[in-house]
């Protein structure tokens, strides 16, 4: 049994949790305390509920979107997270086409999604941000994110708030990586492959990944790819690059924290 001082010692030694990122995570005065102590910046990221093949789950893009806007924010040291979106535009829901031809995908119209991202920003802005960075783990939806960001930076920036899309997180990885995978003679990742297989083993392969399904999972319907070849550690690499991206461009965006 250890004695009361050395009890006393590692107490003090205990490292204190990080402070939450995440509003959901917060209170309202706790959200109000930290934009009002320089928390400055809303990240609002959109994932999507897709079909990713047999081998990874639907909620992909939440999980990496999460994963990432959580590092962008602590590196940052002056933003909070706003909830991530969890849809985007899949496909024709009544046509079935894209990812709507599998169960479990659902689909925003691109109208009803940039209407979403419109008033998550707008929700930002009243609560005192003064930057709002919107970001995309998906490709569709894209250029939604970016046309709310000129349509709302046009409004705004003459009263001193900026909106701005950050698309490098999601460009400029995706083109290192595909750099990546042609220099390794690794076979191209488009959707499902071994890009976002290897960035779920990172994450949380236990409850994220179907490991059992990886080795059929190449070519087959839903598939764009061969996740054969994945490991975590390419996939801490490759999320590395969003975390990177998206720092350097809302830094380059932006005047710096006071």
């Amino acid at each position: 049994m250890l004695a009361p001082p050395l009890v006393f010692l590692c107490l003090l030694q205990t490292p204190a949790p990080p402070r939450p990122v995440f509003i959901e995570d917060l209170t309202t005065t706790e959200v109000r305390e930290a934009i009002a102590g320089g928390a400055t910046t809303a990240l609002v990221y959109a994932g999507s509920t897709e079909q990713n093949g047999p081998h990874l789950v639907i909620g992909k893009h939440l999980l990496i979107a999460r994963w990432v806007a959580e590092r962008v924010a602590r590196e940052l040291g002056n933003a909070l997270v706003y909830p991530v979106i969890p849809f985007a535009p899949t496909g024709d829901a009544e046509r079935r086409t894209g990812h709507m031809a599998y169960p479990g995908s659902v689909s925003l119209a691109p109208a009803t999604f940039a209407a979403v991202v419109h008033d998550v920003a707008r929700s930002a802005i009243a609560a005192g941000f003064k930057y709002v960075a919107l970001l995309g783990d998906h490709g569709d939806g894209q250029d939604d994110l970016a046309r709310v960001a000129r349509q709302l930076d046009a409004v705004w920036r003459p009263r001193g708030v900026r909106v701005l899309y950050i698309g490098d997180a999601y460009s400029v990885e995706r083109a290192r990586a595909a750099r990546y995978l042609a220099q390794h003679h690794l076979p191209p990742d488009r959707h499902a492959g071994l890009d976002a297989t290897s960035e779920l083993l990172a994450i949380d392969s236990a409850r994220a990944v179907r490991g059992e399904r990886i080795p059929d999972a190449a070519g087959v319907p839903g598939v764009d790819g061969d996740p054969r070849g994945a490991s975590a550690e390419l996939g801490r690499m490759f999320l590395q690059w969003k975390v990177d991206a998206a720092v350097a461009e809302i830094r380059r965006l932006l005047p710096p924290p006071r």
